[in-house]
């Protein structure tokens, strides 16, 4: 039963914490409290719910009792218990409230995690480089590093792989971590309000050291999820919790997220996940064709990645698509055994683009011209007109960047390729000749990668 001081002074008490917490703080663990009872130096708090007294008791017990200790004029300890519950006795009130060693606190649950994925096991490249290296250091040093961190990229790339790799690192650590996806946390708080279950949901996505959540754009158009993970976010980042989460694109082009959540999410550091180039296609083959006991030579590796998908699931399902061919056929593994048991795979996938070499090699030959020439200080008009057409393939067919694209011309700069980049750009839609050369060396180009 509660007492009539002990409830004037905790209302006073309130009114006092409501102005040093967080709004989503103190409506979520202070408005349902109560004052129950002095116990000679120490003051005790009816909450709502166990997951209620222990947030209160981890979190607020310190602001609590300098709030007490500073109404009364006399130093008081804090203590809670859950309303309706019998009465603690004073020495068990003593054990779990003031914290001792022998204090008993209830497990934080393991998050599901693939245990395939962790940092060892990530294969690095130019192309993710910034995104792993800042993982890491998140890992390292939760809350301090990079908070919070916005990993962004396409589809089968490694997002979740290094969501999971930092909380692999959380859970070794014995750290509280929340890993769960958009949908994940959607669903359940659709059920938590279904089921009046609020505040263990928001005991659930408050309290954790580390907060991961993939995909985050699927809070896309979902208000009223959106508003608590909003409030989650500021209840974790405003005490200094780590936050880390992945989008398939940046958040400005995420158009149905709540303007105070994007600002959120771009007050942070955000890693880009490219698509994995040639050479990193063929590191991942590799690292996964060792992890499954497979030999194969760089021939089969490299015919691979160049008839593959970017798409690291993908190359990774074709990889076990092909192990399990050899086994079933009893054939050893080779370029002529790839193609012939990921032909449906590749058949429907464009060529592959055509490479710097050939495209040099091609506008050599269509142009009765050496390689020296078309890359030489030369400026005669036919050998200019030869190397702008060469500048421009580069660009449009094997998708070279203009720096790239100089160095192979000579070390020709930034300028001058763009330069002749759009000179035949505009003379491809204007002049005839110039549509004729480009579209035969183009063919030319097609059937070679096609062969």
């Amino acid at each position: 039963m509660e007492d009539a001081s002990a409830s004037r002074l905790w209302e006073t008490a309130l009114g006092r914490l409501q102005l040093q917490v967080t709004r989503p703080n103190y409506d979520t663990w202070l408005k349902d409290t109560v004052g129950l009872r002095f116990e000679e130096s120490r003051f005790v708090v009816g909450a709502p719910s166990d997951f209620a007294t222990e947030w209160l008791n981890t979190r607020l017990r310190p602001l609590i009792s300098n709030v007490l200790t500073a109404l009364t004029g006399q130093a008081l300890d804090v203590g809670f218990e859950v309303l309706g519950a019998p009465g603690l006795s004073q020495e068990a009130a003593l054990t779990v409230n003031r914290g001792s060693a022998t204090a008993s606190k209830p497990s934080w649950p393991r998050p599901r995690l693939n245990p395939a994925f962790t940092f060892d096991s990530f294969v690095v490249g130019s192309c993710n480089r910034l995104a792993h290296a800042a993982a890491m250091a998140v890992a390292s040093a939760p809350g301090h590093a990079y908070n919070p961190l916005l990993i962004c990229g396409g589809t089968g790339l490694g997002k979740t792989h290094l969501l999971h790799a930092i909380a692999q690192e959380a859970v070794r650590s014995d750290l509280p971590v929340v890993c769960a996806s958009a949908e994940q946390f959607t669903t359940e708080f659709v059920t938590a309000v279904r089921d009046h279950h609020t505040d263990q949901f928001r005991y659930r996505y408050r309290s954790p050291d580390i907060l991961l959540i993939d995909d985050v754009q699927f809070l896309q158009g979902k208000d009223q999820t959106q508003i608590e993970f909003y409030h989650a976010f500021d209840e974790l980042h405003g005490s200094g919790r780590q936050i880390a989460l992945t989008c398939d694109r940046p958040p400005q082009d995420l158009p149905s997220l709540d303007q105070r959540l994007r600002s959120r999410l771009l007050c942070g550091l955000i890693a880009d996940i490219k698509p994995p180039n040639l050479h990193t296609r063929m590191a991942i083959l590799y690292a996964k064709a060792d992890a499954q006991g497979l030999s194969m030579g760089t021939d089969v590796l490299e015919f691979l990645a160049s008839r593959l998908p970017d798409n690291v699931r993908e190359l990774e399902g074709a990889l076990t698509r092909l192990a399990a061919y050899a086994r079933l056929t009893h054939r050893p593994l080779t370029v002529e055994l790839a193609a012939a048991a990921l032909e449906d795979v590749t058949s429907d996938l464009p060529p592959p683009l055509p490479t710097p070499e050939a495209i040099l090699a091609a506008v050599s030959r269509h142009f009765n011209l050496s390689r020296q020439l078309i890359t030489g200080r030369d400026r005669d008009r036919q050998l200019t007109y030869a190397r702008q057409i060469a500048m421009y393939l580069l660009r449009e067919e094997a998708r070279r960047p203009l720096t790239e694209i100089g160095r192979l011309l000579g070390g020709r700069d930034h300028a001058t390729v763009l330069h002749g980049c759009t000179k035949i750009s505009k003379e491809f839609n204007l002049l005839p000749e110039t549509r004729q050369h480009v579209e035969c060396l183009r063919r030319t180009l097609r059937h070679q990668t096609a062969a």
